[in-house]
């Protein structure tokens, strides 16, 4: 800022004399240039700058040198630099400073809504007192025509409240990643430390990772017509890298390859069209391991994981390895990532969370298992991706084995523009030559039922609606006496879920007796192949997932390979499920094959015209409000709203073999750092409601351990036979065996 005379300083050092103090106007022109150097790729360079030059204007504010000085002296200095450039905005440019104003006063605590109650941008402005020298500001000029019309660029007839909405989420992601980087190399500086952050680029990483693709995939024979079939699936799919970047499907039937033919598209289309990393998203985290190793072991070196039981946002700032580092901003060329933390993510609010933003941008984005997308979210989310291919230089691939009704000739306004835009080969006839199953109805069963059947085949499958009934199943199977029975439920944790997974498959491939009960956890991604299955009533796109595991590598005559719906009439069926199940119904009355991609097609434009549009999210959409002279954004109560997982669970760790024990007792060594802890017990968490872990905890039989140096991240349970080898962690159980431990 030009005329600032006085030394007025963002961060204190470790001098007296203040010599190696970081000055205030170093920070905010730091600032400005590394936002700008973010935003540069996304068209925002020039609004990007004014917000890092302005983010702290407030510290101005000569109290903010007592708070320096370590005096308990309250300065709200994310305030003033909003309240400036409204200030001196002319009316033409009013909407353009007030895009920034969002991001600068959320820059610590999160993008704010416009009105509302305390913390609203609104509310923030009206109780705002100026305390910056007069001179100071006297002395600031402010010019904001070219960040207008990079905004303005942005804005499309139609979507332009959401699209200015999304602009303005970028420019707070380029901010906050670069008000945190200047600050964190300020005292990096301090201490003689170097933080380990760079990546190599996707462009330099392609050649040798396509080779790698190339000699993978040349190692399969093509000595049968299934893998004949493949090899033609990933040459047409690959051939089509070439088309202009923007929104694709890819619909291949379980079987056809798909997860490696949508690696091979990224790879060649990003080498293409010069695509800056590839995003691989996936619904399910009991899958989300094994897609991350196959991608490990086929590229090397490059393949960043981000997901964790146990959330990465509260590890301590100087405990993130270069790993963790990366998870913030989403540096490395290839991330495989969940649904949860991608979609809420560019929803969200907070600073942690948005740093990751800007570079989503000019990326491939796979989205495995499209058909999963929440119901209640669906028009944002669609919205979303479709801003972020036409305006931040994205390819998005629907990658599914049941392609939804998210075309806008099926969905109406709100959908995706995807005519044309098919990657697989004719996916219809790809349907009809990969059949490996029949379903058929199997009306009312309860569980007698459901054992008789399993006791009429050596080997099958059983999958419910809820882990109470699975376990309630499963105890009345092992009664009955029938071999072989096999529990696989959320309830174990990810490692012995593998295990157990390596059992079921040795057993099916030896041809021993192997009947398994399970949640809906089996439908994607586990690669397991039972000549019959029963699947309680559910939407169509679970039960097509679920005949998925019959005769999965068509071994067997179709007309054997059955997949059984039913109805289990002494057991309450979740609201969401009934609805989805009595469409289901109505859409077996019209189609004799619900496997038919007819049907499928059917099922799913009558589930989401059912729904309406207010019940698709529409609401969140319509709340993005942009007028030629202001704008109505409701940033943070949309995060809150934004919930792809509505239920509350929450992490307990089970230490259950020495591996785990280890990680366990290294929480108690302040040398080991949490985040490392964190990745190595993953494997050993159980996901459980919030009530039941507190009821662990007050019982005595889990416990936070070192609080001290961790808090309250690492609850593990301390009482092993709550957990059961057949079938996990029986928290019901915590109560009573407390009661008993009363008793002499």
């Amino acid at each position: 800022m030009s005329g600032v005379t006085k030394h007025y300083y963002a961060h204190s050092g470790r001098s007296a004399d203040r010599s190696d103090w970081q000055e205030l106007p170093d920070h905010l022109e730091a600032t400005a240039a590394l936002s700008a150097e973010r935003a540069q790729f996304i068209g925002l360079g020039a609004a990007a700058a004014l917000a890092g030059r302005f983010h702290d204007f407030g510290k101005y504010d000569p109290r903010f040198d007592r708070v320096l000085n370590g005096e308990n002296v309250r300065v709200e200095h994310s305030t003033a630099g909003g309240a400036f450039l409204l200030a001196h905005a002319p009316p033409a440019m009013r909407l353009v400073a007030e895009v920034l104003a969002y991001a600068i006063l959320g820059h610590h605590a999160g993008l704010p809504d416009r009105l509302g109650a305390e913390g609203s941008l609104a509310r923030r402005l009206e109780q705002f007192v100026d305390r910056v020298p007069a001179g100071i500001s006297e002395a600031t000029t402010v010019d904001l025509t070219p960040a207008g019309h990079e905004l303005r660029a942005l804005m499309r007839p139609g979507t332009a409240g959401f699209d200015l909405s999304v602009a303005a989420r970028m420019i707070f992601s380029c901010l906050v990643d670069a008000d945190f980087r200047d600050t964190e190399r300020f005292y990096a500086r301090l201490d003689g430390l170097v933080h380990d952050r760079d990546w190599p680029t996707l462009a330099a990483r392609l050649p040798d990772w396509r080779a790698r693709f190339d000699a993978h995939m040349a190692g399969f024979a093509a000595d049968s017509d299934l893998n004949r079939l493949r090899a033609d699936i990933l040459g047409h799919v690959r051939g089509a890298a070439g088309m202009a970047p923007g929104l694709f499907t890819l619909t291949v039937p379980t079987g056809g390859g798909k997860t490696l033919a949508s690696l091979g598209f990224a790879l060649d289309h990003a080498a293409r069209h010069g695509h800056r990393r590839i995003i691989y998203a996936i619904p399910y985290t009991s899958i989300i391991d094994q897609t991350a190793k196959i991608f490990g072991d086929l590229l090397g070196d490059g393949v960043l994981e981000h997901h964790s039981a146990i959330e990465e946002e509260r590890l301590e700032k100087g405990d993130r390895e270069k790993r963790h580092l990366a998870m913030e901003d989403w540096a490395a060329p290839l991330v495989v990532t969940t649904n949860v933390q991608f979609f809420e993510s560019l929803f969200a609010a907070r600073p942690a969370r948005c740093r990751k933003l800007h570079n989503i941008a000019g990326s491939v984005i796979v989205l495995d298992e499209a058909q999963t997308l929440p119901r209640e979210l669906l028009l944002p989310v669609l919205r979303m991706l479709d801003t972020l291919c036409a305006h931040y230089r994205c390819s998005v691939v629907l990658c599914t084995a049941t392609q939804p009704a998210f075309d806008s000739r099926q969905l109406g306004p709100g959908g995706l523009a995807l005519q044309g835009r098919e990657l697989a080969p004719d996916p219809d006839a790809l349907a009809a030559r990969l059949r490996r199953a029949r379903i058929v109805q199997g009306g009312e069963m309860d569980d007698d039922a459901l054992l008789a059947g399993l006791a009429a085949t050596p080997q099958g499958f059983v999958i419910v609606n809820s882990r109470a009934h699975a376990l309630d199943l499963y105890r009345a199977a092992r009664r009955s006496g029938l071999e072989g029975v096999i529990h696989l439920t959320t309830r174990q944790y990810p490692a012995h879920r593998r295990a157990i997974i390596a059992e079921i498959t040795r057993r099916l491939a030896d041809g021993s007796p192997c009947r398994l009960i399970a949640t809906s956890l089996i439908e994607a991604g586990v690669d397991l192949d039972f000549p019959k299955g029963w699947r309680a009533e559910a939407g169509l796109d679970s039960i097509v997932q679920a005949a998925g595991r019959v005769n999965r590598n068509g071994k067997r005559p179709v007309e054997d390979s059955t997949l059984t719906v039913f109805r289990a009439p002494d057991r309450p069926i979740p609201r969401e499920i009934d609805t989805l199940s009595k469409v289901v119904r109505r859409i077996a009355a019209r189609h004799a094959d619900l496997l038919d991609p007819a049907a499928i097609r059917d099922w799913f434009e009558e589930v989401y015209w059912g729904a309406g549009p207010d019940r698709l999210g529409q609401p969140m959409v319509a709340s993005m409000i942009a007028t030629p002279s202001d704008t109505n954004f409701r940033f943070r109560s949309t995060a809150e709203a934004f919930r792809i997982i509505e239920t509350t669970m929450l992490p307990v760790i089970v230490p259950g073999d020495d591996e785990a024990r280890a990680w366990v007792e290294k929480l108690g060594f302040e040398a080991v750092r949490s985040g490392q802890i964190a990745r190595a017990l993953q494997p050993y968490v159980v996901q459980v409601p919030a009530t039941a872990r507190a009821l662990l905890v007050g019982n005595g039989h889990a416990s936070f351990h070192a609080p001290a140096l961790r808090g309250d991240q690492f609850c593990v349970l301390d009482d092993l036979p709550l957990y059961h080898a057949d079938s996990g962690l029986w928290w019901e159980d915590a109560e009573y065996l407390a009661n008993e431990a009363c008793l002499i």
